[in-house]
Formats: structure tokens, sequence, C-alpha cells
């Protein structure tokens, strides 16, 4: 059925069902979305009160972290210096901060130094958790001001609730040891639920905690509309229950909005039946089922040069005309994204090609160097010279002798040698091969995706290091551990992954050389990390070289970025880790403390579920 039909039946079916269908929606639809729309505003009331709670409690913590990083209050912790709280932790000073109760806490939980301002009453606000010499053994916040960090909450006193923060001691520059805690409490005073209602435009109460029976509710009346909320302290025990009223105001007017629509509905039906019959089918079918046979024409044939020229000054000529610039510009979109993802591509696989095979041919080239010397010094000359000597007929029984001893000395030295040789070819043939594995890699991801592989670790790094150079090698003292071992077999792409480590050696071993070392320190270890995503292989290679400056953390993966000099480098190892180990699925990241003191690679892999790796062993 084409759409002329539908909406000829359509129209048919709202003339003789609107009736009922007003009625219908009226009372299931519209009267249920006004008591929703009440129910919302109560709601959003109720966010409004707690912002303005949160609120508070972020200035209450601002007062805290400013006292907190204060030098005389860091010199306090230190030296506890009686001057202190009479020259600055004083009545007036807390006044002005809108605090009631004041303490210093050391990093054991010792109270150093606290203070109670009088409430309205004229007493002391006695916080159970300021009572004694220290924190309360139970205080939930112990590990986290051991940690410096700034929590903060509600508490319960025999006085009221109060609001509680907490803030770190440092040394008036925001950095150096956190030395203990700044601790400052604020009563939830009548006056300040009231200025909490006051700016959240709602009707607030505080109840008692377990008013309403659960921590969430809403209830109705007929004339208003009442959210409960209950807010837990520092402890997680519900310590009270706000209210918030909202009057139901949006149902009256809902009820009065509907009996003026059905009036009105009821005449707009006529005028819609006439307009309908006459104009849809000019104004609207026929234009859309030109673009509709449009689209599914450029959908059938992938022609993108196809247009509809529609001449019409309306909505669907407009969408016709926006319909042929959309297509246009797609169709230069992708010739670009072509030309550009083949180009690119093409660059950076010959950019990792190059780079892999030159750090493979190295220590080839090292050895055949060594390899030709040997062969050169070795005395084949001057054996077939004494050979020949030896075979003719000679009458100096010292000289045959002489010539036997350097003959067998001769072949000695020349058996050393090509033993010697032998160990090198056959490395070298290993290295070779380690080439061609490239090559065949290389030409096997243009096409594909990487193999994922059950390995080792131990073994994973040994094979990256036959394919470091020698020079990178002898500068580093690459240790492992025990991690590696205890990690297992793990399912990784590995031929990036190894290609990734020889990578991380290399750029170790240059950062051991910029440090102007002759020997550096390289240690590798791993863990297997479980998150919402399943398990991930991390990997972590800490060198002592010369470092990476805090502002050049975030670039070192960086295309073309390098500290090096651009004669002897590229920048493009890191980047080209970051890429393999990106379309991997995973992550690598730097840090460092700074020039002179070393660097740390990190990477994490995605695993596959231990489940696939139990069948495909067992396979």
């Amino acid at each position: 059925m084409n759409i002329r039909l539908k909406v000829t039946a359509l129209i048919a079916s709202v003339c003789a069902i609107l009736g009922a269908a007003e009625i219908l929606v009226q009372q299931s639809v519209l009267m249920p979305s006004f008591v929703e729309l009440e129910r919302a505003d109560a709601r959003t009331a109720m966010r409004r009160i707690n912002y303005a709670l949160e609120l508070r409690l972020d200035r209450l913590s601002s007062g805290a972290k400013d006292w907190g990083n204060w030098s005389d209050t860091y010199r306090f912790v230190q030296d506890r210096d009686p001057a202190y709280a009479a020259e600055s932790a004083t009545d007036v000073a807390l006044k002005q901060l809108k605090v009631d109760a004041f303490a210093v806490v050391d990093l054991a939980g010792n109270l150093l130094l606290v203070k109670e301002l009088p409430l309205d009453d004229g007493r002391p606000a006695h916080l159970n958790v300021l009572a004694g010499k220290s924190l309360p053994p139970d205080f939930p916040w112990r590990s986290s001001l051991q940690f410096g960090q700034s929590p903060k909450g509600f508490v319960r006193s025999e006085r009221g609730t109060f609001m509680l923060a907490a803030a770190p001691v440092l040394d008036g520059k925001g950095g150096g040891l956190v030395r203990g805690t700044i601790l400052m409490a604020r009563l939830l005073s009548t006056e300040e639920v009231q200025t909490v209602g006051a700016q959240a435009q709602a009707q607030l109460a505080i109840l008692p905690p377990g008013a309403q029976g659960s921590a969430e509710g809403l209830t109705e009346t007929e004339t208003a509309t009442q959210v409960y909320r209950s807010i837990n302290d520092i402890y997680g025990r519900p310590i009270l229950t706000v209210r918030v009223t909202v009057p139901r105001e949006i149902t009256q007017r809902g009820r009065s909005a509907v009996t003026y629509a059905s009036a009105y509905l009821i005449g707009a039906l006529v005028l819609l039946v006439i307009l309908l019959v006459v104009v849809l089918n000019r104004v609207v079918l026929r234009p859309l089922d030109l673009v509709t046979r449009h689209a599914v024409a450029i959908g059938k044939e992938t022609d993108l040069t196809m247009q509809l020229n529609l001449a019409s000054s309306d909505e669907m000529g407009t969408l016709a005309r926006e319909l042929d610039r959309m297509v246009a510009r797609l169709a230069e979109s992708r010739r670009q994204l072509v030309d550009r993802s083949f180009e690119a591509g093409h660059a950076e696989m010959a950019k990792g090609v190059l780079h892999n095979l030159g750090n493979a041919m190295t220590p080839i080239g090292v050895r055949l160097a060594g390899l030709r010397d040997r062969l050169r010094a070795a005395p084949v000359q001057d054996a077939e010279q004494a050979a020949t000597e030896l075979a003719c007929s000679t009458t100096d029984p010292q000289r045959h002798a002489d010539l036997r001893e350097f003959i067998r000395l001769a072949s000695k030295e020349l058996a050393s040698i090509i033993s010697a040789a032998a160990g090198d070819v056959e490395i070298m043939s290993r290295q070779t091969t380690a080439v061609q594995l490239i090559l065949s890699e290389q030409r096997y991801a243009a096409r594909n995706e990487h193999v994922i592989e059950a390995v080792r670790l131990p073994e994973l790094l040994a094979q990256a290091l036959e394919i470091v150079p020698d020079s990178s090698q002898a500068r580093l003292s690459i240790r492992t551990d025990d991690s590696l071992r205890r990690v297992g077999v793990v399912r990784v792409a590995r031929t990036v992954l190894r290609l990734v480590l020889q990578n991380l050696i290399i750029n170790a071993a240059d950062a051991v050389r910029e440090a102007s070392k002759d020997k550096g320190l390289l240690l590798l270890s791993a863990e297997i990390v479980c998150d919402a995503d399943g398990e991930q292989l991390r990997l972590h290679c800490e060198d002592d070289g010369i470092g990476i400056p805090r502002d050049n953390l975030g670039r070192v993966f960086d295309k073309g970025f390098s500290t090096k000099s651009r004669d002897t480098n590229s920048g493009i190892g890191l980047h080209w880790c970051a890429n393999a180990i990106g379309a991997l699925g995973g992550r690598i990241w730097a840090t460092s403390e700074g020039l002179g003191r070393g660097a740390s690679i990190h990477l994490t892999l995605p695993l596959p579920a231990r489940e696939t790796v139990a069948i495909a062993g067992a396979a």
C-alpha cells in the first residue's frame, strides 16, 4: 500500500475515532502528563535544594582548603606553636568564616587544636568527632585524610545537624607533603534551612530521619505534591529527611486547557478534512513521492551524481535542494577521503616499514662488518704458501717441522674464525628471517586484521631483542620483573607487540645515551587488570635515562615530535607505537619526574575472555 492510500485511510480513521480518542487521550495521556509535570517540578525543586546544600558544603570546603593551604597552619602542624591559636585561629576569624567549629588534625588523627564557637543559645557545638584527643576510631574519613583528600558531608551532634568539611594541610603554595588536616563545621540551623529554601524557591522542611519510611519518596494530595529525600551522615546513616512541597497548580490549569482544546478540536476537524483532501496530495504527497524515489534510486545505484532538481519554493522543494547539495558534498567528501586515506595509509605504512627494517638491518650490518674484518685477517694466503712449500721436497728437517707447526696453528686459527663466522651467519640468518617476517607481516597487515596469538611475555621480549641493534643492547641492562612470568600465557597481536617492545627498548637506549651514561637500566614489568570492559594486559617499561619534561609528556607520541636531533631521528618510533596500540584497542602513555629522573612508558591491551583462550588452547 502506497502512502496516498495510507493517508486516505488515515483521514477516514481519524474522522471515525477522533471523538473516542479525545476522551481517551484526555484521561490517559493529557491529565497524567500534567501530573508528571507537577512531579517533575517537585523533583526539580528537590534538585535545587540538593544543589543549595551542596553549594554550602562547597563553600565550607573552600574555607577549609584556604586555611589548609596556609603557611601558618603548615608551621603549626610541625611546631605546635600556641601563638597560632591566639593570633590566627581566633573567634573573630572563625565568625568571619561562618564556622561553628574548627580543628587541626595530624596524620595520625590526633586533634592538635579544637575551637568551638558558642551557638545562638550561648553553648558550644559539642561535636562528638571533636570531643576527644583524637578522631574516633570509626571516623570514616581517616584514610581520606591521610592521603590528602578533601571530603565533606553531614554529622550529627547533640546540638543538631552540622555540615563538616576537611582539607589537607599544605605548604601554602599548594604543594609539599601533607602534614595534617583542617576540619570545619557549621550548624544547619533553622535560619540556614530557610535561606536554602529561599534560594531554591521552594517550600522546604527538615524532618527527622526516616520520617517518610524510605530514602526517596513522593506523595500527592488534592492541593500539593511533596517530595522526600533522606540524607546520610558521613557514617552512611540517615541523619535527616528533606521535604519539598509544591502546589498542584499545573493540574488545575491543565483541566481548563483540555476543555478549551476539545471545543477547538471539533471545529478544526471539519477544516482539516477539507484541506487534507484538496491540498495534501498536491502539496505534500506528490513531491514526497519524487524525493522518496530519488533517494531509493541513489541507494540502489550508489550513484552520487544524480540530482533531483525539484522546482518548488516550499519545504519539500527546500528538502529536495538540500538533498541534492548533500549528495554532492557527500560525493566530494567521499572522493577526498578515499584519496587521503590511500595516500596517508601508504605514507604511514612506508614509514613504519622503513623504521622497523632500519632497526632490523643495523645489527646485520654490524655483524657483517665484523665478519668481513675477521675473514680479511685470516691467514689463508700464508697457509697456502706453507702448504705449497711443504708439498715440495725439502732437505731441511727443521724447516719441514716449522712448516707443519705453522700449518697446524693456521688451521686452528682458521677453524676458530670459521666457527665464529658460523655463529654470526646463524644470528644473521635469524635476523634476516626477522626482516622477512616484518615484510610479510606488513603485507599481511595491508589486507587483514592482526593475528591474535598466545604468547608468554619473556619469550616475546627475547624475540624483540633479536631485532634490537647491538649498540642499543650494549648500552642497556635489561631486567624483567617476575610479574612477566606470573602473567602466564596471554593472547595478543604478537607481531605488533614485538615491534612495539623493540621501539621502546631502542628509545630507552637513546635516552640513556642522551643522559651521557655508558650503561643504563631498563626494567620491564607486567600485570593483568580487570575493569568494566574485561581483562587488560598492562606493561611498564621504566628506564633511568634523560627523562621527559612535564610539558612534553603529552606530546612524545605525536607524529614528528622528538627531543633528539632531526639528523638522527624522525620522531616516528613512539608515534608508530601509539598508532599500533590504538589500532588494537589499547592505550599507551608516558610518565616522568622530569629531566635526569628517567621515564616510564605504560601500555594496556584488551585481552579476550578466559573462556575463549581455554577453547582455543583445547583446539
